[in-house]
């Protein structure tokens, strides 16, 4: 069995969200010592974790932010104001415990991991570190295709793998991030082909671009889709002509979450390419997504909206690397406490609401 047979049929195993369990949640909640509904989000949130784990007390004890890298050869047409040697090296800080994303998982008591799915150099071996490189950075989308067809099932089936592999550890929740200098150009490519949205509508600066580079990172995309012409309605076509190998393995993660019946936080606008490829090879996997944030990326808006999730927060963020997705993790559980931990009317001889 090749990787797209392969994919093919885990995706088409994954099953929704169990409504009996929603509905059970829903019950339990409007019993708690409060107006109903009055915890809004925290309680759509509560419910949809119980769904998805078939659990009325769901514990999400164990904690784990997938951190995808990888580089993209489109950089060579100069859309990014860093060179890819940030790729590694930021790679690096995240191993040595240096980088936003380690100080938030570390307040949020999760542990990160660095994927390495295609970093342009060999990393040096780390205990926080995984390699499941599909190749050395994309090739150059101007000129063809980022990606064989082979190489962007390859890279969805090693996010799946990992899911598998820590929800076999245990792990009850997953937290999405990424890496990779360039990747907000196939984010914006993405987005534009799923949604339909005009190009200049959902690129932003990205890294750090002037005026002067953003119109150029924006005929470098409107070229790459025309050359490559991929297919809005296949999830796989469009991430090997216009995508990333960590846009792919974050589809995996989130697609072996949602067949191992684990909730996803996904973080910003590169996790939201993510999730979009995910959604069109899987579209179930989108009952299993919860949106950390909205991120200030330009197009972020766009992908939420035509994935149909709302995120939970608005901080002006935009680093990415998961960061979005930890803080997120927290908000999930601490609607889970909730659940858990709150006591109800009669537990607590509090008279309720007159009839």
């Amino acid at each position: 069995m090749n990787n797209q047979e392969k994919l093919e049929l885990i995706s088409s195993n994954v099953v929704s969200p169990d409504k009996k369990y929603f509905d059970l949640a829903q019950q339990k909640l409007d019993n708690l010592t409060k107006p109903v509904g009055s915890l809004g989000r925290l309680e759509e949130l509560a419910r949809q974790i119980a769904a998805i784990t078939c659990n009325l007390c769901p514990v999400l004890d164990k904690k784990y932010i997938f951190t995808m890298a990888a580089d993209h050869g489109v950089v060579d047409e100069g859309i990014s104001a860093y060179p890819s040697e940030v790729t590694p090296q930021m790679v690096y800080n995240f191993l040595n415990g240096g980088a936003g994303i380690n100080v938030l998982s570390k307040h949020i008591g999760a542990e990160v991991v660095v994927v390495d799915m295609g970093v342009a150099c060999d990393l040096e071996k780390n205990k926080a570190l995984i390699i499941k490189k599909i190749g050395y950075g994309t090739k150059n989308m101007t000129k063809g295709p980022a990606m064989t067809l082979d190489e962007a099932a390859a890279s969805v089936i090693a996010g799946i793998e990992i899911a598998q592999e820590y929800a076999a550890k245990g792990v009850k929740i997953i937290g999405t991030g990424d890496m990779g200098i360039g990747n907000t150009t196939s984010s914006s490519a993405i987005v534009s082909v799923i949604s339909g949205a005009d190009v200049q509508m959902v690129t932003g600066y990205g890294t750090g671009l002037d005026d002067k580079g953003l119109l150029h990172k924006i005929k470098i995309i409107e070229k790459s889709i025309d050359i490559n012409n991929p297919d809005k309605n296949n999830g796989l076509d469009i991430l090997s002509k216009i995508g990333g190998f960590e846009i792919g393995g974050i589809a995996g993660l989130i697609i072996g979450s949602a067949y191992m019946k684990i909730p996803v936080v996904i973080d910003g606008f590169i996790s939201g390419a993510g999730a979009m490829i995910a959604q069109k090879i899987c579209p179930k996997s989108r009952d299993y997504m919860i949106a950390s944030h909205q991120s200030v990326e330009k197009g972020h808006k766009i992908m939420m909206e035509t994935l149909g999730i709302k995120p939970l927060f608005n901080l002006d963020m935009r680093l990415g690397e998961g960061t979005g997705a930890a803080l997120g993790i927290s908000i999930a559980e601490a609607s889970v406490k909730i659940l858990n931990e709150m006591a109800t009317f009669k537990e607590a001889g509090v008279s309720e609401k007159s009839s």
